[in-house]
């Protein structure tokens, strides 16, 4: 699969294989243990090693000093670098945050509250680097694992905004970590409300880093008393439409997936710095672009749809409304990204006894995951479902899989290929089901691979 599984060596060797972890043996056997990963990737850490000696390799691997987070992404992360630098023009940064729950599963002391704070585990914030035409993903840029700190009672407000470790910070630590974006390139900061504090729209303004954040606070502005409404939110919901088009709306709990009719509008408003301060700004009002997007008349029992966003970009044309607004419309690729995370992969399944040995765990399981929705990505779109499958995924799978399926030996396109994976981990493939989840996708990977691995031992045999 693309951005990582089959082509131009293993999974593992295309990700890993530049690891420096202070012995090559160490890098080799990582790289054998994420292709065997990849080839059982359904169930527990022992299940997908399928033979205890591997398990326990990795264990000792995982333990090792100079085995960290940081180390296992840094290769990935240049491969995806790589991949940018070939493809000059705008790149996505999608940021998001999501809970990785181990509560029950291990005793680890550091890690943190999540939820209510009954469980234990980390905020797992990851960064994304999308193409903004397809909505492939490119690679992960960046992920941090926080542990959200519980504030020592009565302390004050200016000790919380300095703490290092305010949760807020994220978003400015996952910026500053991704750096500058290689020549020819135009990296676009993409974020949900969570990014909305004056700290980070400062940093991205005053960075000059383009972004485009849905607004959650109905801000202050700077206007004259004449020029309308002085708060953010009144001022866009009294504009008129200015441009219209369908957007595709994601299924949500009781809503099937959807497409609207939507209006649009965009206003460069001043934005005021809050009177009192939740973090490290300025008191300097900021110069942005307001968009704002919404269904005037949705279907009967469905909420209507409303985007409020702020962006740095120039939005005074229509193509440039549509342009921006479309940036933020990938978004939901993130969401899709943390199910991988965690049906796909099973990343909350891991057992460790201690951090160390977690969390690279976890750095390699997350690579594995940019594959899986970049394959079900494909599938889903019109651009990419009628592309020959062998584009993404080894020949020999696709050999494989089409006889299994169709009797044959056949060329499939790869909505045909991710259909019939399905069909081999259990889905029906009937014309009302849509295409396989993540489960059904790993369980056919799987069996697939199992089917590869007989003929190639089958193939090795007959030339002795």
């Amino acid at each position: 699969m693309h951005a990582g599984m089959g082509l131009d060596g293993s999974f593992g060797q295309r990700h890993f294989g530049a690891c420096q972890l202070g012995d090559p043996r160490r890098t080799r056997r990582l790289v054998r243990l994420a292709d065997q990963i990849l080839a059982h990737p359904e169930g527990s850490l022992p299940h997908m090693l399928q033979h205890p000696p591997a398990y326990r390799a990795l264990c000792r691997l995982a333990n090792q000093p100079a085995v960290t987070h940081a180390a296992v992404l840094r290769p990935h992360r240049q491969a995806t670098l790589e991949e940018i630098r070939a493809r000059p023009g705008v790149v996505l940064l999608i940021h998001d945050t999501t809970e990785l729950d181990f509560s029950g599963r291990t005793t680890l002391p550091g890690l943190g509250p999540i939820g209510n704070g009954g469980g234990r585990g980390y905020e797992c914030h990851n960064s994304l680097a999308v193409d903004p035409d397809s909505g492939r993903l490119l690679g992960l840029m960046h992920q941090i694992l926080h542990r959200r700190r519980q504030a020592p009672q009565g302390e004050g407000t200016a000790a919380k905004r300095a703490h290092p470790d305010r949760e807020s910070r994220l978003w400015l630590h996952a910026v500053a970590a991704i750096g500058p974006e290689p020549a020819g390139t135009t990296w676009v900061d993409v974020c949900d409300r969570g990014a909305d504090t004056f700290e980070f729209l400062e940093h991205e303004v005053r960075h000059c880093r383009p972004f485009v954040i849905r607004s959650t606070y109905n801000r202050a502005l700077e206007v004259a008393e004449d020029d309308g409404p002085h708060r953010l939110h009144d001022r866009l919901r009294g504009l008129p439409a200015t441009s219209r088009w369908s957007v595709a709306v994601a299924a949500r709990p009781g809503q099937p997936k959807r497409d609207a009719t939507v209006r649009a509008c965009a206003v460069r408003v001043r934005v005021r710095a809050p009177h009192v301060r939740r973090g490290e700004h300025g008191r300097e009002p900021l110069e942005v672009w307001a968009i704002r997007v919404w269904e005037p008349e949705p279907p009967a029992g469905v909420e209507a749809l409303e985007w409020l966003l702020l962006t740095d970009l120039e939005t005074a044309t229509a193509e440039q409304l549509r342009r921006h607004v479309g940036y933020y419309e990938r978004r939901p690729v993130i969401e899709e990204y943390h199910k991988a995370q965690k049906t796909g992969v099973g990343i909350e399944r891991l057992r460790f006894q201690s951090e160390a040995g977690l969390q690279p765990v976890i750095a390699l399981l997350s690579v594995v995951a940019v594959g899986l929705v970049n394959l079900r990505l494909g599938a889903r779109q019109p651009a990419t479902a009628g592309r020959p499958a062998s584009e993404v995924v080894a020949p020999v799978y696709v050999r494989v899989l089409s006889v299994w399926r169709y009797g044959a030996q056949r060329e499939l396109t790869v909505r045909e290929f991710t259909l019939a994976l399905g069909r081999l981990g259990g889905h029906q493939n009937r014309k009302g089901d849509g295409l396989p989840g993540w489960q059904t996708l790993w369980r056919g990977w799987n069996q697939l691979h199992a089917m590869v691995s007989y003929e190639l031992s089958r193939a090795s045999c007959g030339k002795q």
